[in-house]
């Protein structure tokens, strides 16, 4: 056979192994677990302290605090919004909304810049969990912590039914990818396959089942016992961490915890990132961080790309131009393959079915937005966001 018609064959094999191998990652039904009782977990509604990471939210808080406000939550809970360092008036805007909308108490607090080391999220999660934790003398803290960024908006049952799944199934972390908006044309190209490339790293699957070792949690929305945060050290533990909801998620497992992760339902994302700059930050800011800031890693990461996304479409034109009946065939099966995987999460977003076989395309974006977080890291730009700037710990994130 021609070299050519091997990068086929291979690519064809790689598709195989991942239809069958990787966690079945393609499919879309890991859902909230079932509860034995849907209307309430066992035993007391426990108390629940929501905290709220914001810097700069301004644009998104209207459509977003309100929904946490309105909690139809039959136990006790309060909000906990942390300014982190905002100009636009964030921690304003949000004493306002609360004013107007009423619901759930809500208190407002500005810790001031992180400490060296710390990333600003953490540093504000520390914080608000520090706050949601001091209570006066013989009053017990709260026995979960909702962590939930400040542009997820919420479906009034959202709360009820995370802390159901957690105590009917006795997990310590619970945590659903939000949907993330599609309404511009570059988010439907370039969202979902942010959501199917997650998903493929970190198969659910594998994230749910008994004595898992693989962990993942989607930082837009977790629940976690409060007793598993301490046990686990977090924030503290995690400080330094620029892909902070997986680096929680491996903590709280590591100490013993037990972890779930799934997409979500009643849980979207309302932030607008219309323009292709404004996925590409949001991509490439922590894309090399993911590959532990490893040279070879993104060189293995780039030929990987290329062998699984690109060649399965490149084979099969060079087949049929050449007259090459296995390098044709091989190639066809192998995008094919693909494809089909992409189907279900398009369904999940409700996006044009025939759209799955642009997923090369996306892909390429993808390639060259990892090797763009490359580049500004070397420039001393790398995990640029909101103002700041986060250089390689010391210490790679934990893996």
């Amino acid at each position: 056979m021609s070299a050519i018609a091997w990068i086929a064959v291979g690519s064809l094999a790689a598709w195989v192994w991942l239809l069958l191998g990787q966690g079945f990652f393609w499919r879309t039904d890991q859902r909230l677990p079932q509860r034995a009782e849907p209307d309430r977990p066992p035993g007391p509604w426990p108390d629940v302290a929501v905290v709220v990471p914001a810097r700069d939210e301004a644009e998104v808080l209207p459509s977003s605090l309100p929904s946490l406000l309105a909690q139809d939550y039959p136990g006790r809970a309060e909000i906990f919004l942390v300014d982190d360092g905002s100009q636009d008036g964030t921690g304003a805007l949000a004493r306002e909304l609360a004013a107007r909308h009423g619901g759930l108490p809500l208190t407002v607090v500005s810790p001031g810049e992180p400490e060296p080391g710390w990333t600003g999220k953490l540093w504000a999660l520390r914080h608000g969990i520090a706050l949601a934790r001091t209570r006066e003398p013989g009053c017990p803290e709260p026995e979960y912590l909702l962590l939930t960024d400040a542009d997820i908006a919420h479906d009034p049952d959202s709360l009820r039914e995370l802390v159901a799944a957690a105590r009917t199934n006795g997990l310590d972390l619970v945590s659903q990818m939000a949907r993330l908006r599609v309404v511009s044309e570059w988010e439907r190209l370039v969202v979902p396959a942010f959501v199917y490339f997650f998903s493929q790293l970190y198969p659910f699957r594998w994230v749910n089942r008994a004595g898992a070792r693989t962990a993942a949690a989607a930082g837009g929305c977790v629940l976690l016992r409060t007793e598993a945060a301490v046990r686990a050290r977090v924030p503290d533990s995690i400080h330094h961490a620029v892909i902070d909801d997986v680096s929680l998620a491996r903590a709280v497992q590591r100490s013993g915890g037990r972890i779930w992760l799934g997409l979500a339902e009643g849980v979207d994302s309302v932030r607008p990132c219309p323009r292709l700059g404004d996925l590409w930050r949001m991509v490439s800011r922590s894309a090399y961080a993911q590959l532990l800031y490893s040279p070879p890693l993104l060189a293995g990461t780039v030929v990987g790309l290329a062998l699984v996304y690109l060649a399965p479409p490149v084979t099969l034109c060079a087949g049929l131009l050449s007259v090459d009946g296995i390098t044709a065939w091989a190639g066809g099966l192998a995008w094919a393959v693909m494809t089909a995987t992409y189907l279900p999460m398009l369904h999940y977003y409700g996006q044009p079915l025939w759209t799955a076989l642009l997923l090369p395309f996306t892909a390429v974006l993808y390639l060259l937005m990892t090797v763009d977080s490359a580049v500004q890291h070397y420039r001393g730009r790398g995990a640029a966001w909101k103002g700041r700037t986060y250089s390689r710990p010391e210490a790679a994130p934990e893996r």
